[in-house]
Order: structure tokens, then sequence, then C-alpha cells
């Protein structure tokens, strides 16, 4: 992974906000440079991720800090392994841990979700997507979290795809009148970016349909009318369904035939794997 700016600014400014000017118990402490290694290590199964955000931590802390892995992204971990260790300034290490630790615990409790979810659903076409619904701010990790637990980025925020949702259908109109206008503003501003339109209702879906879009999105549709929706849109573009999917009703929506499933709660009310960073030795 190549660190981009906006994911360094996300870590530097987690890192001020625990810092601030000292860590005054760490300072009181080790008065003088003192080595010591620390170890990783996954006190829950499931899915790591974040890894390479964790290290980014620890070294905008302190570049001479070592780091060895043994373990990488999307790897499947058990409770009591070891995944990394670290070894170097123990007042660096200790300034880096909870920053570090909170990156590497949502990231990973996501990422689990997510495999959950994309193998409940491998023996149908469904791919797993999330949403917009990410921590103010963590956008970029979420994300990468998803994808690295396997399932699939929708848009990343209002700029990369069109999304015609209930509001804008409402303050243009129609359906008709909203697509026709995200079609002029496309082409005036030479855009490649899909076109996806939200539905209540089948009457809905038959607009969009007349409108020649990319993706129509069955919102809170239950499992029979996905199956109806499906059977209408017969491969005229592809179906997401959203709106209150959760690992209960997956599995059905799945096999209705849609293509996407999106669901909030990969990011929204995640629980964080339990991950800890347990001093080895001091010297």
């Amino acid at each position: 992974m190549k660190f981009s700016f906006e994911l360094k600014e996300i870590i530097v400014r987690a890192l001020n906000e625990d810092v601030h000017n000292a860590d005054i118990t760490t300072e009181a402490i080790f008065d003088t440079y003192q080595e010591g290694k620390a170890k990783l290590i996954a006190k829950d199964g499931g899915v790591i991720a974040g890894l390479e955000v964790f290290q980014e931590t620890f070294l905008l802390v302190d570049r001479t800090l070592r780091i060895s892995f043994y373990k990488k992204d999307g790897d499947l971990i058990r409770k009591g392994e070891i995944v990394a260790e670290i070894i170097g300034n123990i007042a660096s290490i200790l300034i880096a841990e909870r920053t570090a630790l909170n990156f590497l615990q949502r990231m990973s409790g996501i990422a689990t979700a997510t495999n959950i979810f994309v193998d409940k659903v491998k023996h149908t076409k469904a791919k797993i997507l999330d949403t917009r619904k990410t921590v103010p701010g963590l956008r970029l990790l979420d994300k990468m979290a998803v994808y690295i637990g396997g399932g699939q980025n929708h848009r990343i925020g209002l700029y990369d795809m069109f999304l015609i949702k209930d509001n804008h259908i409402a303050g243009a109109g129609s359906i008709t009148k909203a697509v026709k206008k995200v079609k002029e503003y496309k082409k005036k501003n030479n855009l490649n970016c899909l076109i996806e339109v939200e539905t209540k209702n089948f009457e809905e879906i038959n607009e969009a349909l007349q409108c020649g879009i990319d993706i129509i999105m069955l919102d809170n549709f239950s499992v029979n009318d996905t199956k109806k929706a499906v059977n209408i849109i017969n491969n005229k573009c592809k179906i997401e369904a959203s709106g209150g999917i959760n690992i209960n009703t997956l599995v059905e929506v799945a096999e209705t035939g849609v293509d996407y499933i999106s669901v909030g709660a990969l990011t929204h009310s995640v629980r964080a794997l339990d991950l800890s960073l347990l001093i080895d030795y001091a010297k």
C-alpha cells in the first residue's frame, strides 16, 4: 500500500488527539532511552486488517522502531496467536500503542464482519457492498477494511458515482426528470460515472428502466417483491438490494438473483476485534 497524504493525515490527526503535547505518564517513567519488545496478540479470532496502518502509526512516532509481522492483511487469525512484534524505544511503543490498536481493532472488526457476509452468499452471484455510513473522518480506513474482508466498495463519496435517491426524486419532480438532469450534467462535465436510481415500488422500477441507467436500487423490498423486481428488470441493468438486510435475511435476498447487497451495519455498528499489545521485555 502506498500511503496517500489523506491517510497520513488521518493517522497524524489521531496521534495528535491522543498525545497532544506529551505522554506525561511515559515521560515520567522513562526519562532516558530504554529498549523494549512488544507483542501484538489476538484475543479474538477473525480477519486481520489494517496492519500497514498499524505499522505507519508507530513509524510516524519513531522511524527507528523495528516491526515484524507474522500475518498479512486479510489473513484469518486465531485467539492467542502472535500477529506482530515491535522492538525499539519503549517510550515510542507506548506513545503509539493505543492509536495503532484503535485503527487495527476497528478495521479488523469490519473485515471480519464483511468476511462472514461474503461467505454466506458465495454460492450466489451477489456481491456485498459497503455504504457511506462510516465514522466521519475514517471513511478511507472503513472502506479499506471492507475490501480486505472480501467485500466491494460502493461509491466512496458524493463525487464518484451518481446515486439518485428519494429526496433527489422529490426535488426534481420525478425519476425521469432527475435522470435527465444527471445525464446532461454527466455529458457537460465529461464524467465517466455510473448512474444508480433508488426505487421503492414497481412503478418506480418501470420508470427507471425507461431512463436507461446502470443500477437500480431496491430500497426495503420484501424477499418476494425482490424476486418480482429481478424478473421485471430481467438483466436490463444491475440490481442492488438495500435497507435493513442483516445476517439472518441475507441468504434469502442473495438467492433472488440480485447483483449487489449493500449492508450499512458493516461499518456503522461493527464490533471491534479484540487485540492486545503486551510488553515482552524492557532493557
